[in-house]
């Protein structure tokens, strides 16, 4: 995470550091504005690092993403209450980086999840954008522990560094599963959060997510529990930072 004189000189540093500045800009209430601009003048040889590496993919765009939801709930909060908020706030303009214009849905579906609707419980194909094909990743599920859309049931925010990436998914996710998950192994069911049906399949199914699960002690080893979704609470929750 940069330090406040890091802050202080916005056009100084990779993207990578301009992303997580923008992030923190958010959380301690600073002018995001250099950051923003800064993003939006970038082209796409200075974005090459980012094409190019997995960790530094993963750092920029879940800070980016993090950073436009404050951005939207400060700005323009009108359309997360909105009843139309799954058409108008994922798909307003968040962030524009190097001259393009992104939303929420454009930097998870598009390009986090490596071109996967949000439609179809994680097994549909999006129809991406030309920029989302040039910097899509290969799909992480741990993203979705990671990623803050504004709700009280989102996973907490973290500004995410490229060496130490996956050592903080790893957290993230822990961290998220030990505060949702349960186990009941007399009636042998795990209620888990709702994010497991929407993108069911980014997990591998339901035997994908039992091992997920297992992985990170949420359910004892050789456990197989029916799985319960929890409801979502899609209250408003803006500034739920780690």
């Amino acid at each position: 995470m940069a330090d406040a004189a890091t802050e202080e000189r916005p056009d100084e540093g990779s993207p990578t550091e301009t992303a997580a500045n923008l992030l923190v800009a958010t959380k301690v209430g600073a002018d995001p504005d250099p950051y923003r601009s800064r993003l939006a003048a970038y082209d796409h040889g200075d974005l090459a690092a980012i094409r190019n590496d997995r960790r530094r993919a993963l750092a920029f765009w879940l800070n980016l993403y993090n950073a436009g939801t404050q951005l939207l709930l400060e700005r323009r909060p009108e359309l997360y209450e909105s009843p139309l908020r799954f058409l108008r706030f994922f798909r307003a303009e968040a962030v524009t980086v190097a001259g393009t214009g992104l939303g929420l849905d454009e930097i998870e579906q598009g390009i986090l999840r490596g071109g996967r609707s949000k439609y179809g419980l994680g097994y549909l194909p999006r129809v991406p954008r030309r920029f989302e094909r040039r910097y899509a990743v290969d799909c992480d599920p741990r993203i979705h522990f990671a990623c803050n859309c504004g709700a009280a049931s989102c996973p907490a925010i973290r500004a995410y560094e490229p060496n130490g990436v996956d050592d903080q998914l790893d957290l993230a996710t822990e961290a998220y599963l030990e505060e949702t998950v349960t186990y009941d192994p007399g009636a042998g069911v795990a209620r888990v959060p709702r994010v497991f049906l929407w993108y069911r399949g980014d997990f591998g199914g339901a035997d994908g997510i039992r091992a997920l699960l297992r992985a990170y002690d949420a359910i004892p080893d050789g456990s197989d529990p029916t799985l319960r979704h929890r409801p979502w609470d899609w209250s408003k929750a803006k500034g739920k930072f780690a």
